[in-house]
């Protein structure tokens, strides 16, 4: 005996599932690309006001892309880092 062949039906769902998938890579990966635009690089210390504590770990986030980014050195990075977890309360 032969081995049973897929069906139509299931071919159709594999195929649905595959385009699915690239349609959510693509609104992620976009979507990705939209907050590194709008996270530009801001020095901390020229906020006057104070930050949340998420709003300091956001910053944190956007240093350490920037590093990933090769946008910062390593000394910058260290730097900046540092600043921002200096600032963070600590209950």
């Amino acid at each position: 005996m032969g081995a049973q062949r897929t069906s139509f039906a299931k071919l159709q769902r594999d195929r649905a599932k595959k385009a699915n998938a690239a349609a959510k890579r693509e609104r992620r990966q976009s979507k990705q690309e939209e907050t590194d635009e709008e996270a530009t690089p801001t020095a901390p210390a020229d906020s006057g006001g104070e930050l949340s504590a998420g709003e300091l770990l956001e910053q944190i986030e956007q240093v350490h892309r920037q590093f990933e980014k090769k946008q910062i050195d390593q000394e910058q990075y260290d730097e900046k880092k540092a600043e921002l977890l200096a600032r963070l309360p600590i209950d």
